[in-house]
Formats: structure tokens, C-alpha cells, sequence
């Protein structure tokens, strides 16, 4: 979800006013979700790098996080809405920590949609933790190396329990990928749109979705 700072600068307002008009978009976008055929749907709320940015704007958008945990909690769960999060946790307020820990025990029997959400999320970082987690393990006697599949590290990841995306959507004109879901996303579909998220309408998801289920997907393979 990209180009909420830009959507406000452009219009002469603080950066903030287009992350709280982001929020906005994604209270319609996971409404509209499940009946659009949409059973899981990731976004992508804050990466590792994001800390980067100025502390107003860090601090603001924790604060944004936070208010919507809480504003939206009983909607959520009364939508069906199963909310998780993937991301190192460690550095983020405990505050936020908890609202994130109560909102997914809240909503883990919920199946209308499995709704997640990443913070403090990178690519790498993801990798990188799991890799620590089999080296300890390894050292620990608890895991031979010798065994290592796909599918044993890749349960060792955040998204352990999720499927990969089929469809990576990239809002505000970028067309890279920004360390998400790299592991994860190997064989997924992409689509760039220059349509800022706070722009970003069910209309246009409907119709990217159109065009997603017109493509061929071989996954490396040749079709007959």
C-alpha cells in the first residue's frame, strides 16, 4: 500500500493525513475482500526500512496502527475477519504488541477472511530469523541439518502457516518489490498500478482481479 505521503503532499497537507487516509482504504478494501473471492489478503503496513523516516512520521503511524486495532476490533471480528501479523514484534511498543496479541486471539476461530498484516516486516529479516531459528535448533541437537526441505524452513517463516500470494498488487506507480514476501512470492502474479492507495478504489481491484484470472500460471512448467 504505497503513496500515502505523496497523496497529502500533493494536496499541501502533512504526510499523516494520507497515512489516515490509507486506513480509511483498507477498512473498504477488507470489507469488499470476501466478496470479491478474496479468502486471504496480506498488506503491507510497515517495513523494516520504513524506520528510516522521520520520528513524527514513525510515531504517527504507530499511533495510526494502534487506533485502528482498537476502532476496529468488533468490526472485524463481526465481518468474519481472522486478523494476524508477520514482522519482528520486538522493536515495536508493547502497547501495540498487545493490542496485536488480543485482536488476533479475538478473531483465530473467524474464517470469512484470513486478513494479515505486516509490520516491522522485511524480506530479509524474515529469512534471516528463520535461519537463526534452524541454526539454534541444529545446535541444540533438536534438528539435523541433512533434513532441511522447502517445506521445513518455509514453516519456520512468519507466513509458516499461510499459503503464497497468487497476486502481488503495488500501488503509487513503483515497480519494485521492496523486500516483500520474496521467499514467498517466487511464483506470484504481479501487478503495478500509478494509483495512489488512498485512491485506490474496489473498482480497480475488481478489474485488476479480472485480469489476473485471465492469465496462464505455469509455475516453471510447460502446458499442454
Amino acid at each position: 500500500m504505497d503513496g500515502n505521503g505523496r497523496w497529502a503532499q500533493m494536496r499541501g497537507w502533512p504526510r499523516l493525513v494520507g497515512h489516515r487516509k490509507g486506513a480509511e482504504r483498507v477498512k473498504q478494501i477488507v470489507r469488499a475482500a470476501p466478496d470479491l473471492g478474496i479468502n486471504w489478503l496480506t498488506l503491507y503496513a510497515f517495513s523494516t526500512e520504513n524506520w528510516k523516516r522521520s520520528t513524527e512520521e514513525v510515531l504517527g503511524l504507530m499511533a495510526i496502527f494502534a487506533r485502528y486495532i482498537q476502532r476496529e476490533a468488533d468490526a472485524i471480528a463481526g465481518d468474519g475477519v481472522r486478523m494476524r501479523f508477520i514482522g519482528d514484534r520486538s522493536r515495536l511498543d508493547p502497547k501495540l504488541q498487545r493490542l496485536m496479541s488480543g485482536i488476533e486471539a479475538k478473531t483465530a476461530h473467524l474464517t470469512r477472511l484470513n486478513l494479515t498484516v505486516a509490520i516491522n516486516y522485511g524480506g530479509r529479516d524474515e529469512i534471516l530469523r528463520a535461519i537463526r531459528a534452524l541454526a539454534c535448533e541444529a545446535a541444540e541437537g533438536r534438528f539435523d541439518p541433512r533434513a532441511l526441505t522447502e517445506a521445513a524452513f518455509t514453516a519456520r517463516l512468519d507466513t509458516g502457516a499461510l499459503p503464497d500470494p497468487d497476486l502481488v498488487i503495488r500501488t503509487s506507480g513503483e515497480t519494485r518489490t521492496s523486500n516483500f514476501l520474496p521467499w514467498q512470492a517466487a511464483y506470484s502474479e504481479y501487478e503495478f498500478t500509478e494509483t495512489l492507495w488512498p485512491d485506490f478504489q474496489i473498482e480497480e481491484l475488481r478489474a485488476i482481479l479480472t485480469r489476473f484470472s485471465n492469465r496462464e500460471r505455469r509455475f516453471g512448467a510447460v502446458l499442454s
